[in-house]
């Protein structure tokens, strides 16, 4: 089954030419089955790049999953046309009457900020307070895992010496999560990030459990106990070039960035960087969407939150 999308996201177009079966919504409300429905709270600022990411990333299921992207109304993207947000994204006062089977939180390029500095910090906060009651089960990214580790257990983040940037490998810790059914014990995932979250904190809060670790970029993969939150701190919807864009781009600004971690062959910045985490991804998300959002949420969408807080 296909991920449902609107018939003229620019993502549609990529998607269809990689033969990843995408559905327009002209075509999809044809059918007599419920979608599952996904709402997307895109914060990254290349918001085009990172919808056909995720999209990509949720498409190798047999379920339909129907797409709703967000913004904030807080904060005025500089790097997406005006023109895309008002015909493909929602804000909050227009979502927060409705329930949701599954929503993505993205990170964004604002970690070194405490979270109160964000602009958008208090919408921000309201969003994830109405997630507990509102949607089955949150998937939250990077800056976004962060975030929603502060907001709901208090957990703060911590700033690093040095950029964690690269692909790195992680350890499985636990093969009984739903989760990560079918992960090998050892794999990989791209990181990108100034700050951490650190695992033993993570550990200290009886309702969480870490699922991987890294010995180089520490804590990667987390989740409640109850499957109603996800914490990925790296990236693994990222596309095979988008390291390489974020470290010619820090270089050309003089930033002194390193090269990200085995990432380049031979660390020769000529040479084409290989998508070494492509399985992980379609598993980690595939596992989200099967296990934590279609076989637990509640066939009636309304009934979602009722007697519980998340």
């Amino acid at each position: 089954m296909p991920i449902k999308v609107p018939d003229n996201l620019p993502a549609l177009r990529v998607l269809e030419s990689e033969n990843i079966f995408v559905m327009t919504r002209s075509r999809a409300d044809t059918q007599d089955i419920r979608p599952l429905k996904l709402l997307i709270l895109n914060l990254m600022p290349t918001k085009i790049a990172t919808e056909t990411q995720l999209l990509r990333a949720l498409s190798n299921t047999p379920l339909q999953v129907e797409i709703e992207l967000m913004c904030m109304t807080s904060h005025v993207p500089r790097h997406t046309p005006q023109e895309h947000l008002l015909e493909f994204y929602t804000t909050f006062d227009d979502v927060c009457r409705k329930r949701y089977d599954g929503m993505i939180i993205t990170g964004a390029p604002v970690e070194k900020m405490d979270f109160e500095e964000v602009d958008y910090w208090r919408e921000l906060c309201d969003v994830m307070d109405w997630s507990r009651t509102h949607v089955f089960s949150s998937f939250h990214i990077c800056w976004g895992a962060q975030a929603a580790l502060y907001r709901h257990y208090g957990i703060r983040k911590y700033p690093l010496a040095e950029k964690v940037f690269g692909v790195f490998t992680h350890r499985l810790l636990h093969t009984s999560s739903p989760l990560t059914r079918g992960f090998d014990d050892y794999f990989l995932a791209p990181h990108s990030r100034h700050t951490e979250v650190r695992e033993s904190d993570v550990r200290n809060v009886p309702a969480l459990r870490v699922l991987a670790v890294s010995d180089a970029a520490g804590l990667y993969l987390a989740e409640s106990k109850d499957a109603r939150q996800v914490f990925a701190t790296g990236h693994s919807e990222y596309d095979a070039d988008t390291l390489s864009q974020e470290y010619f781009r820090d270089r050309d600004s003089g930033l002194g960035t390193a090269l990200p971690v085995d990432y380049f062959p031979e660390d020769d910045t000529t040479k084409k960087p290989m998508k070494t985490w492509r399985s992980h991804a379609f598993l980690l998300y595939t596992n989200w969407l099967n296990y934590y959002v279609y076989q637990a949420t509640p066939y009636n969408i309304d009934s979602i939150g009722e007697g519980k807080s998340g």
